[in-house]
């Protein structure tokens, strides 16, 4: 599959949307988490909007709500503003507490179309990955970026594990991932 201008389009208002974030308590810019999530989408099968919609899942969520959702479906289409959307577990405030947000998303999760999965479980994955080195490399201290700690990621992560109906094999990869920070830990899933 070839990308078209659509593509770096994206690219670019992704870019401009989330230029001055840097990933939680890493220092790492935004963008990188962006990039990551997208390609992951095309290396598990995904088509070009859903790789767009890989750069812009977090736009609506961080960067300025339904006001947000509203550009992208008229810069880049409905197809990719439903996953987009659907990807946020929470589009305008006040934002409901942590867990009950997370148990909402995971339910609404489970009744997606596999479209819409795909970029979740991508997303997911390429979060699950940043959790394993990081707990790697500082331990413990990293569970202090996180709304929910420990407890709260770890029943999160292996929720999302479980809630995946699309039969890809990135769902298999973030259960390996999750089993592995549960490794780590030295804690059960919830």
């Amino acid at each position: 599959m070839n990308l078209s201008d659509k593509y770096s389009e994206a690219l670019a208002f992704a870019f401009d949307l989330h230029r001055g974030q840097q990933r939680q308590g890493s220092g790492v810019p935004y963008v990188a988490h962006l990039l990551g999530v997208s390609s992951l989408v095309l290396e598990y099968g995904g088509d070009e909007n859903q790789a767009i919609a890989g750069l812009l899942h977090d736009a609506v969520e961080d960067q300025g709500g339904s006001e947000t959702l509203a550009a992208v479906r008229e810069r880049f289409g409905e197809d990719v503003a439903a996953i987009v959307a659907a990807c946020s577990d929470s589009i305008d405030p006040p934002r409901p507490p942590w867990r009950r947000r997370k148990e909402l998303y995971l339910d609404h999760l489970g009744k997606s179309p596999g479209r819409i999965q795909l970029v979740a479980a991508c997303d997911k994955l390429y979060n699950a990955r940043a959790i394993l080195s990081d707990l790697r490399q500082v331990g413990d201290r990293l569970w202090d970026r996180f709304s929910g700690g420990k407890q709260g990621v770890l029943w999160y992560y292996g929720a999302l594990a479980a809630t995946f109906t699309i039969e890809s094999p990135v769902v298999g990869e973030l259960g390996r991932v999750v089993q592995d920070i549960v490794s780590n830990t030295g804690l059960p899933i919830e």
